[in-house]
């Protein structure tokens, strides 16, 4: 079952995805893919994947990595 998850980022700019790219893919993996709205006002990060990813596990990874990262409805 394909699940789709969407976060309001402070990811600002292409060098910041850069720095994030490797643990997105890890999370990830092979199954699914994200991509980043850096047009919209809120920087949207969208994830697409097949397996089960709660989305409190991407937020925790974000912060870690210094971003701000809220879940949207």
């Amino acid at each position: 079952m394909k699940q789709i998850l969407v976060f309001k980022t402070s990811i600002s700019n292409q060098a910041h995805i850069k720095r994030i790219q490797p643990m997105l893919n890890s999370l990830i993996a092979r199954n699914g893919y994200w991509n980043f709205d850096l047009e919209d006002c809120d920087n949207i990060l969208r994830i697409e994947t097949q397996n089960q990813l709660p989305p409190q596990t991407i937020c925790n990874a974000l912060t870690k990595q210094g971003f701000y990262c809220e879940e949207l409805q």
